[in-house]
């Protein structure tokens, strides 16, 4: 039992220092990723990976859980004091699990459910035909205005009168801007309709007061614990004390059985991170970058949807290029500067191609870098995609990525 992993599989260990080593060398820019500290990869991969524990604190079906109560109280008590909200459950194993909790809690297969239009923004979970949501429920989708790039509040109201929704989703994975939940509480009441407002992206940014707060306004949040959290990979749903006792039934037994308390460790370790003035401080670093990587990024001709951003996240629409998102995914990557496809508002290629990419804020405000490295890697972006396929350009791209990347190191005991 006391073998490390190098002698019980060289392989897998092989995998992971390889991991490592990219991470630390390459230049992290998905916007949905983050580096987590010392202390949440400790808790994620401790000893707490070998307790079941269905149930919640104090009322599990398992025995020997006195410990792992502790943990799981303090996380819930962490996220409420973090967020400001009623109830937190925190044994979601990822955001799309979170709002299945919620749709499952809420509604019966057929209803109507009036969510974010995919290509202008919205999660697959928010109605993707191949997703749950799309196949359980009927999807009215809102989007964005074509002149301005936001959404498009006047097309919400009225869709919601028109189509009577059970359930109103406000939040998306791609909306560079500030979302307002205000109106969209007010379209809901109007309607007779909840409102779950998924805050997975900006979560981190609430939490610091930076965003627009949906607790108090919306009956359901929900919210992965990675991101701009900085928490492990795994999912939360916040909500009024009234909804408590049917989404807790809904999570366990309702859509999953042992909570990952490993996980909920980290979670609680990460939440405990948050409640910090440096964390804070961080929230506001990650925006003052992103607007410092548009404006870069604008100064040399890109496109942005929207025109910017007010968060940690930026759409680039690279159609005015000729260059499609996933030429320009392949040939960053080609030069260590790691990016997703995405695609834009009234999108005109197909998701596996798509016509921009999502650049994101969060990994290397975490490493340390500021302002004038936005600066740095903007060129760094325009370089490779004024000579899409230049392998020459790679080349010497990757080596300025790596010297910018070494200044700032992560995890150097793992990269060794």
């Amino acid at each position: 039992m006391a073998r490390r992993l190098a002698e019980v599989d060289s392989e897998v260990a092989k995998a992971l220092h390889e991991e490592a080593q990219r991470q630390h060398r390459n230049l992290e820019l998905i916007a949905s990723e983050n580096f987590v500290s010392e202390a949440v990869l400790e808790a994620t991969g401790s000893v707490l990976t070998n307790k079941y524990a269905e149930g919640y604190p104090g009322r599990r079906y398992y025995g020997g859980c006195e410990v792992v109560d502790i943990v799981e109280d303090l996380a819930i008590a962490r996220a409420k004091e973090l967020f400001g909200c009623e109830h937190a459950n925190v044994q979601a194993h990822s955001g799309a699990q979170a709002n299945m909790a919620v749709y499952f809690t809420l509604l019966k297969p057929g209803d109507v459910v009036l969510g974010p239009n995919l290509s202008h923004g919205g999660h697959l979970t928010a109605g993707s035909p191949v997703n749950y949501s799309g196949k359980f429920y009927s999807i009215v989708a809102y989007g964005v205005r074509r002149d301005t790039e936001r959404i498009d509040l006047d097309q919400v109201r009225d869709l919601a009168r028109q189509h009577r929704p059970r359930l109103i989703i406000a939040g998306g994975s791609a909306f560079p801007r500030a979302i307002d939940f205000t109106p969209f509480g007010e379209i809901a009441r109007e309607v007779g309709a909840m409102l779950m407002a998924d805050i997975a992206h900006p979560a981190g940014l609430v939490a610091a007061g930076l965003h627009p707060s949906p607790i108090g306004i919306a009956d359901f949040v929900t919210t992965t614990t990675h991101k701009t959290l900085r928490g492990p990979r795994g999912g939360m749903v916040m909500c009024r004390a009234a909804h408590a006792a049917a989404l807790d039934k809904t999570v366990m037994p309702g859509v999953q059985g042992g909570p990952l308390m490993h996980v909920i460790a980290a979670k609680a370790v990460a939440f405990k991170e948050a409640l910090t003035p440096e964390w804070r401080a961080y929230q506001q670093q990650i925006v003052k970058n992103a607007r410092a990587l548009a404006d870069a990024l604008l100064a040399r001709g890109f496109r942005l949807v929207s025109g910017g951003t007010d968060t940690h996240l930026l759409l680039l629409d690279l159609s005015t290029r000729n260059v499609t998102g996933k030429d320009a995914q392949e040939a960053l990557d080609r030069a260590w500067i790691t990016v997703n496809k995405n695609t834009i508002p009234f999108e005109t290629k197909s998701p596996m191609v798509t016509s921009g990419i999502r650049i994101g804020t969060p990994a290397v405000t975490t490493r340390g870098m500021t302002e004038a490295e936005m600066t740095v890697i903007a060129e760094l972006i325009d370089r490779v995609l004024s000579k899409l396929g230049d392998s020459g350009v790679e080349a010497r791209v990757r080596g300025e990525v790596q010297a910018l990347t070494s200044r700032f190191p992560l995890y150097p005991d793992r990269v060794r």
